[in-house]
């Protein structure tokens, strides 16, 4: 029995308990809580259901929770409910219930923990976006390892999700890189406002070499050379780079498409049709105003170019257009004003400012030899993409910045990534994995199966903490895509992992020496397989391996 089932059964106890008492259900709320308790002592499960709602329906909490606990021992699945303190239910399930989790996983298999809550929602996934004047850099890093578990996360609750990369190769960065590789071809120093370091000489390079002539060309037509060539080159090694990392995109937008494509125009005569587009000063402005923003935005500037959150408000109807019901923008630490502004635009243009979501990231420090690592990307000495999985790999690299919540900076402490010990919270939960595919293939010398197990054998207090926390993956996985926090799936992973660790520890799987293989051995080999199940699963979620030899 998971959490979820758990829930809906209490709610209907619950139900029953105040139809008897003639108590308002309608003070019943439609998810009834329940916890583990931190100390085994207080049973498997907990509830303050009681506590919530006593006053507010004219009774003694306590006196509710008695009510409710001898409701809820009635049901064949719960094995005892004991009131606590001032009106806690403390519950403990049957070994049945309990254990219908471990057969459960096993009949699932690869969809055990997907749910179809989010089935309605169509979602343009946009993250990394990081304009093509360099490699990319940390910040990019995490949010192509978060945005990436985050779009798995949301498919597998029954989202339909694109992820979407937006090029900004139009506007005055673009000069400056564009300047900064005819200055690298020339030998010249670079550019006040430009960019520097290896990859700009070897780009350089590269466009004189498939244009041997360009040097000789008039300043204006060699800078738009350089500007056409550098940016397809840096977008190929951009790409390339995610790719490796295993992070793919189904759509790659430019912005220079939404002023190609006459999609710029297009949004404009819209909002000036609809009426939240007028002239003043000279320049076309944006009623921002009207829809929560602390001003107004000019589109068009007076000298007729258009202002940069015109390709916003075109690339915003565009998704639309597309079929995207829902819209995520994961942005970097500084792009605070982001949010209004396109809730604002999104409301302006007739859509639903609650279906556009800005997701807020926070910085990464990279520490090495306990010293933090300074960067810069105009002097050239980011670090990268590539250079962090050069010196972890993919899947420490992945993990250590999935783990924590956007909300934090996060220091990435590449000594400790590098450590094969539990220490590394990546390496913990693959050595759960690689020793769980191990003791299946030594199973399976044996002769031992789990097929034919009986799971109401599994009452060991270590067995039993074991299933619960197997049972709690749908709930985390529900919940992390409902608060678009795919961390959360990575800490459960370590939870797991713990929890199989404890149990190893504590009961033997597989007969030792001549010892037969009985009935216990076969219950707990289901078991194991259960978790191995969960943590491939919970892996997959984040885009990490899960190896069976490590």
């Amino acid at each position: 029995m998971t959490p979820t089932e758990l829930a809906a059964l209490l709610r209907a106890a619950t139900q029953k308990v105040f139809h008897a008492h003639d108590l308002d259900t309608s003070l019943i709320p439609e998810t009834v809580v329940v916890e583990r308790p931190r100390s085994p002592e207080h049973g498997d499960y907990a509830t303050n259901i009681a506590l919530q709602l006593g006053k507010r329906a004219g009774a003694n909490p306590r006196e509710l929770a008695t009510w409710l606990a001898d409701e809820f021992a009635t049901d064949p699945g719960i094995d005892s409910a004991e009131v606590a303190g001032p009106g806690f239910v403390n519950l403990r399930l049957a070994a049945a219930a309990q254990n219908q989790t471990v057969a459960a996983v096993l009949a699932q298999r690869d969809a055990y923990g997907r749910g179809d809550e989010l089935s309605a929602l169509n979602v343009n996934l946009e993250f990394v976006s990081a304009n093509p004047t360099g490699p990319i850099h940390l910040g990019g890093t995490r949010w192509a390892a978060v945005g990436d578990a985050l779009g798995r996360v949301l498919t597998a609750r029954g989202a339909k999700v694109t992820r979407e990369y937006y090029f900004n190769d139009h506007g005055e960065q673009i000069n400056r890189f564009a300047n900064s590789l005819l200055a690298a071809a020339k030998g010249e120093p670079t550019p006040d406002d430009g960019y520097a370091g290896e990859y700009i000489d070897e780009i350089a390079a590269t466009v004189v070499e498939k244009s041997p002539g360009v040097l000789e060309l008039p300043v204006a037509e060699a800078r738009e050379v350089f500007r056409a060539e550098g940016v397809e080159l840096m977008f190929a090694h951009i790409k390339r780079t995610l790719h490796e990392f295993g992070t793919d995109f189904d759509v790659y937008t430019h912005e220079n498409s939404m002023f190609d494509r006459g999609l710029v125009e297009q949004a404009i005569d819209e909002l000036k049709a609809n009426g939240n587009l007028y002239e003043a000063e000279g320049a076309w402005w944006l009623r921002s105003t009207n829809y929560g923003d602390d001003k107004d935005r000019v589109v068009i500037k007076s000298d007729g170019n258009a202002a940069y959150i015109a390709g916003d408000i075109a690339y915003l109807k565009d998704k639309h257009d597309r079929g995207a019901n829902h819209l995520i923008y994961m942005l970097g630490a500084d792009h605070h004003g982001y949010v209004v502004r396109l809730k604002a635009a999104a409301a302006a243009l007739g859509y639903d400012p609650e279906a556009v979501e800005v997701l807020i990231g926070q910085m990464v420090n990279l520490v090495r030899d306990g010293q933090p690592v300074r960067m810069s990307k105009r002097a050239g000495t980011v670090i990268t993409l590539d250079d962090l999985v050069e010196a972890v790999g993919v899947d420490a690299a992945r993990y250590a910045l999935i783990r924590s919540s956007i909300d934090v900076n996060i220091d990435i402490d590449l000594d400790l990534l590098r450590k094969q010990s539990s220490d590394n919270p990546v390496y913990y939960v693959q050595y759960a994995h690689a020793r769980l595919s191990a003791l299946a293939r030594h199973a399976a010398e044996l002769g031992l199966s789990a097929s034919t197990a009986r799971l109401e054998l599994l009452d060991d207090e270590s067995e039993g903490d074991l299933i619960r926390t197997i049972g709690d993956f749908s709930e985390v996985v529900a919940t992390a895509a409902a608060l678009r926090e795919p961390h959360r799936v990575s800490r459960y992973l370590e939870s797991l992992a713990g929890a199989y660790h404890r149990f190893y520890a504590r009961c033997r799987v597989l007969p030792q020496g001549d010892e037969e293989a009985g009935d216990v051995h076969a219950a707990r080999l289901a078991l194991c397989e259960a978790t191995r199940q969960v943590l491939a699963n919970g892996l997959e979620l984040v885009g990490v391996s899960a190896p069976e030899r490590m």
